[in-house]
Order: structure tokens, then sequence, then C-alpha cells
């Protein structure tokens, strides 16, 4: 039997890592000032973790590591978007995008390695799932794009829009975002963290008790039971009926809630259907996000026509909901909504 690994000090929870430096003749308050250095400032090596003294840094890293996963890839767009591919110890992976703009910095992060919820329009559905994220995987992420981005850029905005499914990672989801929003960490506003679900209807209870500050989306895609649920199995587990009671519930104080709404051209993008999407929304307050399908191989659905997009847009807006088109960023380097995976076979890690 190989000998267990030694334990990764950023995945302690706070009182194992205070019981750890207790061992090592340290007072409960340095577990604080180890944490800022593992994840405020990113240290990687345990020698740089000079608010300890020299011999119980050597105590430390004798019995412990700090992991870090590796970026083994990183392609950038013309449009300034940036994809990063995280590799952690296991082999699981991950990816995570930026998009720049002038007076923002946007990050879509990853809760987990791959998804299981098979979506037939999402490659990274495709995948099946292979791990949930740690939090501090979650959070290697942000400072990865940290490490990435220049001098004076930093992120300010977050969007749980990655690969996996948050409110299937409830823990991690609320420790990564507490981490974030906090001033002695991320330091990002939490009304700019948006956590994306597929719908999951004790995950959405849960949020709105746990993290009523941050905002919610809710991937919707169809008008009817019968279609959500050939395009997104999770509907089977949490029909519409139960999806919208859900989102009539939800606390959403100034925030209404996101719809998004991926426009499959012939499938659900007819003003027939934008009719009945409206008539399923009533007494939800919410903004609907419209994007176009962005085509990749393997899937057998199409971006709508132009002029498909503007009319189902514009018999909601005649229905007087605020409804947007949102134009995907980063196609050319697989990293707009949809595409992450790089179509990677189901059931693998990225490669």
């Amino acid at each position: 039997m190989s000998p267990a690994a030694p334990p990764d000090l950023k995945k302690l929870s706070r009182a194992e890592l205070a019981s750890l430096l207790g061992e090592l003749g340290q007072p409960a308050w340095q577990a604080d000032e180890v944490r800022r250095f593992l994840f405020a400032k990113g240290v990687t090596d345990v020698a740089a973790l000079t608010t300890l003294p020299k011999l119980v840094r050597e105590a430390l890293a004798a019995r412990c590591t700090i992991g870090a996963p590796e970026v083994a890839d990183r392609r950038e767009a013309p449009d300034g978007t940036v994809k990063l591919l995280l590799r952690f110890a296991d082999g699981a992976a991950c990816e995570t995008v930026l998009m720049p703009e002038p007076a923002r910095v946007t990050q879509c992060l990853s809760s987990q390695a791959g998804c299981p919820l098979a979506c037939a329009f999402c490659r990274t559905g495709r995948l099946g799932l292979s791990r949930s994220l740690h939090w501090s995987e979650i959070v290697d992420q942000w400072l990865a794009a940290r490490r990435t981005l220049p001098r004076g850029r930093r992120v300010t905005n977050l969007v749980f829009m990655g690969m996996g499914e948050p409110l299937l990672n409830r823990e991690a989801l609320e420790e990564a975002v507490r981490f974030l929003i906090s001033p002695d960490g991320g330091g990002i506003a939490a009304g700019r963290v948006t956590v994306s679900t597929a719908g999951i209807v004790p995950g959405i209870d849960w949020l709105g008790a746990t993290l009523p500050q941050v905002k919610l989306a809710v991937s919707l895609n169809a008008p009817d039971d019968e279609l959500r649920s050939r395009l997104m199995p999770v509907n089977r587990t949490h029909p519409l009926r139960e999806l919208m009671a859900a989102l009539r519930r939800y606390p959403t104080g100034r925030r209404p809630v996101t719809i998004e709404y991926v426009l499959l051209g012939g499938v659900n993008d007819a003003p027939a259907q934008a009719t009945k999407l409206s008539r399923l929304l009533r007494g939800v307050r919410c903004t609907i996000n419209l994007i176009p399908f962005n085509p990749h191989s393997g899937l057998p659905f199409a971006a709508p026509a132009e002029k498909d997009v503007l009319a189902f847009q514009r018999r909601l807006r005649e229905a007087g909901y605020s409804a947007f088109i949102r134009r995907s960023r980063g196609g050319e380097i697989g990293a707009a909504c949809g595409q992450l995976g790089d179509g990677s076979p189901p059931g693998q890690t990225l490669s």
C-alpha cells in the first residue's frame, strides 16, 4: 500500500489548520494569517509563509504541501477573451474564462470538473462528471486569473457559468463565494457575483436563504416540459411547475432573476414559443437574456437566423419583459457559452 499523500494546507478547514499549527506550538490566530497568505496572496511554497517562524515552516513543509493547479493551456481570442485550462494534481481539470472590457473584467468560474447534467446543446455536458471542485480549487481559478491579467487590471465581476452545476456543489460554492466577496479575500462586490443554475429547485431555495446578496441566473431554454426535458434532462427531476414556483418565492430584493434562454435554430426560437415563454414567466421578477447558439462539432443544432432572434425578442418585449440579446465572446477559442470542454470524449477529463 502506498503511503497517504501529505495534506494540502489549502484544503484544511480553519479548525483543522489551527489544530495542526497548535501541534507546532503556534496560536490559533496564525491559522487566519496562513489562510490569508494561501488565498489572498496566492502563496504556493510553505517557505513563503513568513508569518510563521522559520523552524515552524520547516516542520510544516515536512508534513504538508500547498496545492496549485497547472495552467495546462492558455488561449486568447481576437476580442481579448482568455480561456485557461487548469489541471489539478489528481488529473481532474476545468476551464475558466476571462472577458475584459474597458471598465470591468468578468471571470466565468467552473464549479465542477465536467458536468453531470448532459444538456443536449452543451459541449461540457458530453464530458460527464469527473468530480466536484473543492472550494479552494474554485478560488484557484481566480488566483490564476489574477496572475494572467496585466498590471493594473483585476477581476471585478464573477459568473458561475463555467463547467458544472454550482447548486450541486453547494458547500464549496458557499465557501468560495464568501472568500471572494470578503474584503480580506477577493474584495469583489457581492452584487457583482452571479450564480447560474440549470434549475436545481432545492438549490435555488438554499441560495436564497444562504447567499441572498448574490444574483441568480436560471438556464431555461424551453417554454414547456416536453421540449425542456429533451434539451435538459434535469427537467425530469425538477419540472417547470416546480421551478417557476421556486422563482416566484425567491427573494429577489433589488436584483431580478436572470432567465437565460439559448436560441437553437428551428427548435425553440419561434414567435409562438416566445409567447408561451412570456406566459410561463408570469409572476417571476426577471430579465431575459437571449443567447444565440454557438455552433460546435458533435452537436445537432444550428444557430438561429438573425430575423428569428429579433422576432423572439420583440414578442417578449411586447409582453412587457426586459429582453436582451447577449452575443457570446471567445467562440474562436471554444470559450463561448456552451463550448467549454474542447470536445473531449464523454467520461474523460480534459486534455
